[in-house]
């Protein structure tokens, strides 16, 4: 087995979509506002499919109500 076996490739904005089932705006405001992991190469973002699944593991793709947004009338 050689060391290129063991790297895993970058995937687009379009494999992430079709990976998770969402649309493209979902991913932008998810990296946006949720700190999705991505990586900007020029005007391209780029991912690691096994960041995407430990951060949504980790619960942080989840929506949140902020106590900012709930102490408002």
């Amino acid at each position: 087995m050689n060391k290129k076996d063991n790297i895993e490739k970058w995937s687009t904005l379009k494999e992430v979509q079709e990976y998770l089932g969402i649309g493209r705006e979902t991913v932008l405001q998810w990296i946006a506002k949720r700190n999705m992991p991505a990586y900007k190469v020029g005007r391209l973002w780029k991912f690691k499919i096994s960041e995407v699944d430990k951060w949504i593991r980790s619960g942080e793709a989840s929506e949140r109500i902020s106590t900012k947004e709930e102490s408002q009338p």
